[in-house]
């Protein structure tokens, strides 16, 4: 059980109780911008046939993206991970 709730990240019961959560809350936005799962997921089937259908073209759209994504994210994630890391201000 405890490598278990080590790939969850903490106890089962609260990573599965965090995740109802979470996905009710996404499903009301998605409800509320009149989208359905099925809609998603055909939405998916359409981009990867895109992706497919234009080649290397795409792949080369994507790293863009990714690359623009990452300016972001990639600064965020540092700056969270230091702040994670740093000491706590408790007795030394």
């Amino acid at each position: 059980m405890a490598g278990l709730e080590r790939f969850v990240g903490g106890s089962i019961v609260g990573t599965l109780v965090k995740l109802v959560v979470i996905s009710i809350a996404v499903g009301l936005v998605l409800a509320w911008l009149n989208l359905t799962p099925w809609e998603l997921i055909e939405n998916l089937r359409r981009s990867l046939e895109h992706l497919f259908s234009r080649g290397f073209g795409m792949v080369r759209d994507l790293f863009s993206y990714f690359l623009v994504g990452a300016v972001i994210v990639v600064p965020v994630w540092i700056v969270i991970r230091l702040l994670k890391s740093a000491p706590s201000g408790g007795k030394r």
